[in-house]
Formats: structure tokens, C-alpha cells, sequence
């Protein structure tokens, strides 16, 4: 399916006739779905387009929310493991509605970003978070990792 993002090159290979897509951040080869397709996308966007550290960035990481185990499908952190951006990605075919929204609020209700970012590889959604005026704000895009 093509996306809303730059053309980039992924490795993909086969294998007992599943297909597979190489991650650079886990370092290894992960069963292709939809949602996976658009995490590697939004992932090359993140380090290739926008500049943001491989290095800072974690991949379906485990987060406890209400005491449910909840894993954050892309977050980057500040050099002191805060999470500066959290990414939710969703499979082409998923619309992003209220729920998706709710979802990722969920999630920034522990991790604290400053940054969201929802993706279905077809629309994008940035907002930056402001806590002390205890709102959002919506933004055109997300800015460059050396902007902030």
C-alpha cells in the first residue's frame, strides 16, 4: 500500500512465506503487517527525514497504564530517558478517530511527551503538549529534531 511519506528503501525478505521487514532500531527482521509496514515508514521519517536519534528511539515498548501492561509503538527520548515524542501508528485501513486520540492520551498520561504523533501512513497528526497551561495545540508538522 502506498503511503503518505517519502519513498524510502526497507529490507524485506521471506521467510516460510511470511514476509518480513528488517527494523533498524531492534535490529532484526519482524513480521510484515499493515501496521508494521507504516511503523518502519513513520520510523524512517522520524530518523531519515526529521533527523530524530535511532539511538534515543525505542520500538513497542512496555508501558503500564491503570495497572494494564500497554506497549507505545514508537517513542523517542531525551538524552535523560524522558520521552520527548510518542507515536501511535495504526494499519492504513484504520480510520483516526476520537478513539485513536483517547488511546494515545492514555498512553501520554504516563509517558509525558512533549510531543504526539499519530500516524496511519495516510494522515498524519502532530500536536505538542503544554502542561503547565494543561492543553494542546495541533501543529502543521512535526519540527525537525535539531528545532527543538
Amino acid at each position: 500500500v502506498p503511503l503518505n511519506f517519502p519513498k524510502y528503501s526497507l529490507r524485506i525478505k521471506s521467510r516460510e512465506n511470511k514476509p518480513l521487514v528488517f527494523d533498524p532500531i531492534r535490529k532484526k527482521y519482524v513480521l510484515l503487517t499493515p501496521e508494521e509496514w507504516v511503523r518502519q515508514h513513520c520510523l524512517q521519517f522520524l530518523i531519515t527525514g526529521k533527523g530524530y536519534p535511532a539511538g534515543l528511539t525505542l520500538i513497542e515498548r512496555q508501558l503500564m497504564v491503570e495497572g494494564l501492561e500497554k506497549r507505545m509503538d514508537i517513542a523517542v527520548c531525551h538524552p535523560d530517558g524522558s520521552i520527548l515524542l510518542l507515536v501511535e501508528c495504526k494499519a492504513p485501513s484504520v480510520t483516526i478517530n476520537q478513539a485513536v486520540f483517547d488511546q494515545i492520551a492514555r498512553y501520554n498520561w504516563k509517558a509525558r511527551a512533549g510531543y504526539l504523533m499519530v500516524t496511519n501512513g495516510l494522515e498524519h497528526y502532530f500536536c505538542q503538549m503544554d502542561y503547565t497551561e494543561k492543553r494542546y495545540t495541533f501543529l502543521k508538522d512535526l519540527p525537525a529534531y535539531d528545532e527543538l
